[in-house]
């Protein structure tokens, strides 16, 4: 069973035009992304789906797989489903192409749980919490699952709501029976296919996340657990962040 990962790239963005081909330690970000991705043992193969000829350059540059896709996909799963119509493998990861840091162990694990069993259409990951403060953040998004690790819901809002310790929240946190999304999707091909071709949701519309379509079509997503954590990068300021970690790593390893 074949896996392809596919970073959607482009160029375009509000808070960091060119983001992907920003200098990282003598490197474009999308590089990488891209050799980090191609660690993980489980995949065969790894793909960078753009519109713009610049990227597509940079990655031919340094001998990467480009794939041209159309520029008016509404999201980066239908640009996924582009790339994933000339694919023969079965599963596809969406690697984003802002995740500099990616370890191919997250990679290995979504993949996992699809790996052994076929009726699973989607998978994604999730991570402990690590304060309060996550909790309350709009800006991270939360995941309950059931117990056998299939996604129940995603939110923006603190969820769920603790009745009998709301009052106590700072110091029993901890206790939540909730987790932090991280963003890496892994699709069955054929799912991938017509998942463009599902209706937008109510849910997916007022949360702005698009997994929920998946979950309101009444697909199922399960979702694995991992203590790895990328440092995505949405900023300038975020690049710097990340470069320091690369020099701090380098000086440390010498």
């Amino acid at each position: 069973m074949g896996v392809t990962v596919v970073i959607p790239a482009r160029y375009a963005s509000t808070r960091f035009p060119g983001k992907p081909l920003a200098d990282l330690c003598g490197k474009p970000m999308i590089q990488w992304v891209y050799e980090r991705s191609a660690l993980c043992e489980s995949v065969n193969r790894v793909i960078v789906a753009t519109d713009d000829d610049r990227i597509a350059r940079a990655v031919e540059s340094f001998g990467g797989d480009v794939v041209m896709t159309r520029s008016d996909h509404p999201t980066g799963t239908d640009r996924l489903a582009e790339v994933a119509a000339g694919l023969d493998d079965e599963l596809i990861v969406n690697v984003q192409g802002d995740e500099p840091l990616i370890d191919p162990a997250m990679i290995e694990a979504a993949v996992a749980p699809l790996l052994l069993d076929s009726s699973i259409p989607m998978g994604t990951l999730k991570t402990p919490l690590t304060s309060v403060e996550e909790y309350r953040n709009p800006n991270v998004v939360k995941v309950v699952t059931d117990r056998q690790g299939f996604a129940l819901y995603f939110s923006r809002s603190p969820i769920p709501y603790p009745r009998d310790f709301v009052d106590k929240l700072e110091q029993r946190w901890n206790e939540l029976a909730t987790a932090k999304h991280v963003g890496l999707y892994v699709y069955r091909r054929q799912f991938l296919l017509d998942y463009p071709q599902l209706s937008p949701t109510p849910l997916e519309g007022q949360e702005c996340l698009e997994q929920l379509r998946a979950l309101e079509h009444g697909f199922r997503i399960r979702v694995a657990e991992t203590d790895l954590v990328g440092q995505g990068v949405d900023t300038p300021e975020d690049l710097e962040r990340v470069r320091h970690f690369f020099t701090r790593r380098s000086s440390e390893e010498n």
